[in-house]
């Protein structure tokens, strides 16, 4: 059984966005600039994707993962919501850490 699926510049994109933030929040800690939110960082970073592969085995067959989390999202899923909210953090992430270290320079 085939399922749909994004296209692999997708997941190059998506890997290489979530080894950089991983760079980002080891490099944070290893700096000391923060005490929190790079642990925070690394714990999103390792569970959406596994939270999302879990829960996409039992996607519809032709939907791909991205159609599947937002009909998800809106049945009101808990993992669902919970990816989502990690993908914000982690853009939120990267805002603050470039804003930072623009003006500590």
């Amino acid at each position: 059984m085939y399922w749909e699926t994004l296209p692999n510049w997708f997941w190059v994109l998506y890997y290489l966005f979530l080894l950089s933030t991983l760079g980002t929040a080891i490099y944070s800690i290893v700096k000391k600039k923060g005490k929190f939110f790079p642990f925070v960082t690394i714990a999103f970073i390792v569970i959406i994707p596994i939270i999302s592969f879990i829960f996409s085995l039992g996607r519809a067959e032709g939907m791909n993962e991205f159609e599947h989390l937002v009909s998800q999202l809106h049945k009101g899923a808990s993992w669902a919501i919970f990816s989502i909210i990690g993908y914000l953090f982690l853009f939120i992430w990267w805002f603050f850490f470039l804003f930072k270290s623009k003006h500590k320079n």
